[in-house]
């Protein structure tokens, strides 16, 4: 997990969640509403302690204001992250205190699916709250799970990426993809279809050896994945997958995946680069579930989702020449793009 160095404050409000009735254990951070509220997920996870939660709340949003930022929504930057419960707990009592929490807020947070949760979740939460997307949708509106325009948006940013920095189509590249969840499962379908080979790995074994099944894929262990021998590597399971070392073990000459927060320390860019790795920053091209949220809450329907999704490969295209011509990074490059749009914002409200 990452925390780069950033010209913008920090956290505007980190509020902390706790029902002893529920089991809700967690926090609420807000990085920026500078260009509107802000907008994240809500992830479950199996925290040690309150202290690794709070900071992974802040370092996912932080990544949520570049992400809403560069991809042009009316949207700041905001994560909620619960401690899962040990043993067995009552899901729609937690979800239904979490969406008090939010209600609680005012609007200044929007609240959707994330790592570990769902829309059957998300409806819970509505029972408290109007400040919440990600549910199921009418015909042709927006809404719904947003884990396939996720995938999407990868994808589409895969085939760009592997244009600019491979010369090639994705037919017949290998593809390390590590995280076969929502999002990695349907980013290795739409791999298969075209003609890539797939390498995956997952710590549940159930769900990666139904998708290798599936898909033909080589199975590997996931502290291996990173430097199997592939064409293009996707992170798509939590963040900091590229260490140090891992860069230094990649063998891969494309990095472009679904997971936030994928390099574990900002100098990570640089060892890539030096290496001659391109890396597509990860809340460029796995924007596309935002986007799906943004529409749902503002009431537009699927062709305007459609629109701001299929801007996400061109917008990376523009980004790795942009990088190359500069001879920076893209992890670089994309943060100053992102900064400055919120520094525009808040120069035209000033």
């Amino acid at each position: 997990m990452v925390s780069r160095p950033t010209r913008l404050a920090p956290p505007l409000e980190c509020v902390r969640l706790y029902d002893l009735g529920s089991g809700l254990d967690g926090i609420i951070a807000i990085h920026s509403r500078t260009l509107g509220p802000g907008a994240g997920g809500c992830r479950l996870w199996s925290y040690p302690d309150l202290d690794h939660a709070l900071a992974d709340a802040i370092r996912l949003a932080e990544g949520m204001s570049y992400k809403n930022a560069l991809a042009g929504l009316p949207l700041g930057g905001a994560k909620a992250v619960l401690r899962k419960p040990e043993g067995a707990f009552d899901r729609v009592a937690l979800f239904r205190a979490f969406g008090r929490a939010v209600e609680a807020l005012g609007g200044a947070y929007i609240t959707a699916e994330d790592v570990g949760t769902t829309v059957a979740d998300m409806q819970d939460v509505a029972s408290a709250t109007r400040h919440v997307a990600g549910l199921p949708s009418a015909a042709g509106r927006a809404g719904g799970d947003p884990s396939p325009w996720t995938a999407r948006g990868v994808f589409e940013s895969m085939q760009a990426a592997a244009r600019f920095a491979l010369s090639t189509d994705l037919a017949g590249l290998t593809v390390a993809v590590q995280g076969t969840g929502n999002v990695g499962a349907d980013l290795c379908r739409r791999l298969a279809d075209v003609g890539a080979r797939l390498i995956i790995a997952d710590p549940n074994p159930t769900r990666r050896d139904r998708l290798a099944a599936v898909h033909g894929a080589r199975v590997v262990d996931s502290h291996e994945i990173a430097t199997v021998e592939a064409d293009v590597f996707a992170p798509c399971a939590l963040g900091g997958a590229l260490t140090r070392a891992a860069a230094l073990g990649l063998r891969a000459k494309l990095v472009c995946g679904a997971a936030n927060n994928q390099l574990a320390s900002p100098d990570v860019a640089d060892l890539l680069m030096d290496r001659g790795i391109t890396y597509a920053p990860d809340y460029v091209v796995n924007a596309g579930g935002i986007i799906n949220v943004s529409a749902e809450y503002l009431g537009e329907d699927e062709n305007a989702v459609e629109a701001r999704v299929s801007a996400i490969a061109p917008r990376v295209a523009a980004l790795l020449d942009r990088a190359a011509r500069e001879r920076r990074s893209p992890a670089v490059v994309a943060d100053e793009m992102a900064e400055e749009a919120i520094a525009c914002a808040e120069r035209v409200a000033a």
